[in-house]
């Protein structure tokens, strides 16, 4: 008896849990959508100067491991 409430609490614990993963519905389209083409609905993040800073880090890192080999 106590290896099938043992059984069936494991069982549950996976289980039950995989219903709050689901995805919600998408939100409708923005109102300009599809008159003149698909518009973006506002304008994106800019990545230029993160994706610099991001090379950046990244090549003074290399340079680190790089320096400390060396040694």
């Amino acid at each position: 008896m106590k290896k099938q409430i043992i059984t069936l609490a494991l069982i549950t614990g996976l289980l039950l849990p995989l219903g709050l993963f689901s995805q919600d519905v998408p939100p409708p389209p923005p109102p300009g959508h599809d008159q003149t083409g698909n518009q973006s609905g506002g304008r994106g993040a800019p990545i230029g100067s993160g994706l610099l800073i991001l090379l950046g880090l990244g090549g003074v890192y290399g340079g680190y491991k790089i320096y400390r080999k060396k040694k």
